[in-house]
């Protein structure tokens, strides 16, 4: 069964809301897909082709133990990364 809405209260999560951030505009006018390369390829208005800077790559590791010397199973997990 849902409940009336009273005319003079506000929704409860009115409170929470705040202004959009302000908007920035990017250089690029848009991005397509090299079919060779699979990657992004950004133009600007003019169509002429832009370098929109370096990522590194990411590589993680994880080694799962499992020990049972008193019949109590015990797990547990390391985790490892290396940044480019």
């Amino acid at each position: 069964m849902a409940t009336a809405v009273k005319p003079h209260m506000r929704p409860w999560g009115a409170d929470r809301l705040a202004p959009y951030p302000t908007v920035s505009r990017r250089p690029h006018s848009s991005v397509t897909l090299d079919p060779d390369s699979q990657l992004g390829v950004f133009t600007d208005r003019a169509g002429t082709v832009m370098e929109m800077g370096k990522h590194g790559t990411a590589r993680g590791t994880e080694t799962s133990t499992v020990t049972n010397s008193d019949s109590a199973p015990d797990q547990g997990h390391d985790q490892d990364s290396v940044q480019d």
